[in-house]
């Protein structure tokens, strides 16, 4: 069965088509989602989120881009307003706990490092790579994690950011420089500090 004709019943309800979908979807979303959010806990609320989305929103999709793209745009849509719901969050606590509010709020949440899709020595150093990935700006983000991490190519990437191929070249270039500078700052400190 051809794309439109999934989407075709997609729009129409078709309970059988919408999980099928979920199901070919599923782990993608989720690795993506991981990718942003190196939460698993969180990241499974972000998949239920996008696949509401989809449903909610299928009779919108004009068709402009692969199913898979416009999924993906979702997604990275859904994982980015965690993110700022996160650090509205932490901000809050934070000046709560300057006044004196809630006193037993932990100020800084410490995050599940357990990517499956990173292969990394150890813990530590893929949660140094993921504290470094959250500092790079948004649409640097984005680009990096949908590139190295999800293993999208430059031309699926433009797609999913409905930006140019010369822009994405340019964030990749932006991001890897930004990582260099971050975990080269990070490594030096660790060795002077060792020495």
């Amino acid at each position: 069965m051809d794309e439109t004709q999934i989407i075709k019943q997609l729009k129409e309800g078709n309970e059988v088509a919408f999980k099928n979908m979920v199901d070919t979807f599923q782990e993608k979303v989720l690795n993506t989602s991981l990718g942003f959010v190196p939460s698993l806990h969180d990241a499974e609320d972000i998949v239920q989120e996008v696949f509401l989305e989809v449903f909610r929103s299928i009779n919108k999709f004009r068709g402009d881009s692969k199913l898979s793209t416009w999924i993906y745009r979702i997604t990275t849509t859904k994982c980015l307003e965690h993110i700022r719901a996160k650090k509205r969050e932490k901000r809050k606590s934070f000046f709560q706990s300057l006044i004196g509010m809630h006193e037993n709020v932990d100020r800084i949440k410490v995050f599940d490092y357990n990517h499956p899709g990173v292969l990394l020595e150890n813990k530590e150093r893929s949660k140094t790579l993921f504290a470094a990935i959250e500092k790079l700006p948004e649409k640097q983000r984005v680009a990096f994690t949908l590139h190295k991490i999800e293993g999208l190519s430059y031309q699926e990437i433009t797609s999913i950011m409905e930006t140019s191929l010369s822009s994405v070249e340019s964030l990749m270039f932006r991001a890897k420089k930004n990582l260099q500078k971050t975990l080269g700052n990070f490594y030096n400190n660790n060795n002077k500090n060792n020495n």
